[in-house]
């Protein structure tokens, strides 16, 4: 395990000093805490957090040919959507998130400038960091509701970093309990940590739901903790969204609906309206600014912090002429999707059927701008509160409980569009994504598709729901045998084609790990 561990280990210290490119990140409150000190006190915790949690927007988790594409959480959720069939990538332009959305990265996993390397090494490195707090955990005094808040956020942050792993590199929980998925480590590495077997997804699944329990435990116990717990943090609501997440994939149903519900109970986020005027360059709106009411977790972007071209916003908005605009790799809605609004939704704000760019493609995107150009500001959000009544609405659904799922959805779609008002009854879902059944679950699925496109990654939802896909012209699709996928099984709910091959460097330095035996299917069948 020497590759991996050093990634690891030199990361445990150095994220919590300068989290993944140095000459960008020495302004994180971070500089004075290594893996050996930042246990010693709850503020020396906090700081390694702090540096952690910048970490999650930084760039640099690839080698130098493909870092302005790894920037982090919003990185991956842009890949998981240009993975699905509603965000249309229109051009290669420049290339970033191109081989996401053809499926053309998992013969590369012997470079480190590549997908299965840079989310490896994101997530094993947030995994690295938290071991450290976690090991906290063994002198706890119940009264020190700061510690309990730090072990919280911890215990969340492995839970969600385990979580996207898993959908990531192994199949769907359901269905495929016995297959191998990833490594665990609960512990802290040192240069002596030996390298682990892949776990079986039953087993990684039985890890993230201890951790998110018990990171929502901790959480609730803390709310009153005298520590910073701003938006930027994983907070009691937000655990409980990860839950709901969690749940919402195993198909937990009643875990899903009682997480979702439970953050929505709080009432410390509101709905907001979509206000066409405020979704453009050098405007501030719910996408751009974690201060927005239904905000739940998200990063406050300072101009010293701002990411540049290595960023959500260079590569989603057209106006600011950069990856999206002179290269014209530009983000469309499949015209379907778009179709499934009402004439009246203000939601149609987001796209641009007008637009010249369209050409004979989708809809040009106009849901994230900047908020400031000049000084290349932009928040990112990560969790809003109109996704837990979504999850909420489709988990009272599987339980049959279809006035109180109606009554969810139509609650934040009312908000979109005054006429919506979804009387639909059952579960049925079609084949493929593109047939119709007219069930309740197919018109929640309609909405989340609509409501979090381009942020939450349209993949994880259709390999959960277990359907097929096809990408055609006439809804949008490039003329491109590529990127409509032509020759890879995209109508096949149980194929490998998502599924991302483990980067060559893990097998090179883990010995209970073997390319032979464990790497995934590098075909797609």
């Amino acid at each position: 395990m020497k590759s991996f561990k050093y990634i690891l280990i030199g990361f445990a210290a150095l994220t919590l000093t300068t989290s993944c490119s140095k000459d960008q990140l020495e302004t994180s409150p971070t500089t004075s805490v290594s893996g050996t000190t930042m246990t010693q006190s709850n503020d020396a915790a906090m700081i390694s957090l702090n540096g952690l949690y910048r970490s999650m927007y930084s760039s640099g988790w690839s080698t130098t040919g493909n870092t302005h594409q790894c920037f982090g959480l919003s990185a991956y959720a842009l890949m998981a959507d240009v993975m699905g069939d509603d965000c249309i990538m229109s051009k290669q332009g420049s290339g970033w998130f191109w081989f996401d959305a053809i499926y053309n990265v998992k013969g590369r996993y012997t470079s480190s400038a590549w997908r299965s390397y840079d989310l490896w090494y994101a997530y094993f490195t947030y995994i690295a960091n938290v071991n450290y707090l976690i090991a906290m955990e063994k002198d706890l005094d119940p009264s020190d509701i700061d510690k309990m808040y730090v072990l919280g956020q911890a215990y969340a942050i492995r839970a969600y970093s385990y979580f996207m792993l898993a959908q990531c590199f192994s199949r769907t929980y359901k269905g495929h309990e016995s297959e191998p998925c990833v490594p665990i480590y609960t512990e802290p590495t040192s240069a002596d940590t030996k390298g682990q077997p892949r776990a079986t997804v039953q087993q990684v699944y039985d890890l993230i739901l201890s951790d998110i329990n018990k990171g929502v435990d901790y959480l609730e116990k803390s709310r009153m903790t005298s520590l910073n717990n701003d938006k930027s943090y994983v907070t009691y609501p937000v655990a409980l969204g990860i839950q709901a997440r969690i749940a919402l994939t195993m198909e937990d149903w009643a875990t899903a609906a009682k997480a979702a519900e439970a953050a929505i109970a709080l009432g410390e986020y509101k709905i907001q309206p979509v206000e066409a005027g405020k979704f453009a360059i050098n405007q501030s709106n719910f996408i751009n600014t974690v201060s927005a009411a239904n905000v739940m977790w998200g990063a406050h972007i300072i101009p010293d912090q701002a990411g540049m071209y290595a960023s959500l916003y260079a590569h989603m908005d057209v106006d600011a002429a950069l990856y999206a605009g002179y290269s014209r790799a530009n983000k469309q809605i499949n015209k379907d999707t778009y179709d499934r609004m009402g004439k009246d939704d203000s939601r149609r704000a987001w796209w641009d059927p007008a637009d010249p760019n369209n050409g004979a493609g989708g809809y040009q995107q106009h849901k994230f701008h900047f908020s400031s150009l000049s000084t290349w500001e932009g928040d990112y959000v990560w969790m809003r509160i109109e996704e837990m009544y979504l999850t909420a609405a489709e988990a009272e659904c599987m339980l049959g409980n279809d006035t109180k799922a109606q009554e969810l959805l139509n609650t934040m779609v009312k908000t979109r569009d005054a006429a919506f008002n979804c009387t639909a009854t059952g579960k049925e879902l079609g084949k493929l994504t593109s047939d119709r059944t007219g069930s309740l679950r197919e018109a929640i699925i309609d909405q989340r598709r609509i409501e979090l496109w381009g942020e939450y990654g349209r993949v994880f939802d259709i390999r959960r729901l277990k359907q097929g896909f096809r990408r055609t012209t006439a809804e949008g699709w490039p003329d491109n045998a590529n990127i409509l996928l032509t020759n890879r099984p995209s109508d096949n709910p149980e194929n490998w084609m998502w599924v991302l091959t483990i980067p060559q460097s893990e097998f090179d330095g883990n010995e209970n790990m073997d390319d032979k035996n464990d790497q995934n299917n590098v075909k797609d069948e």
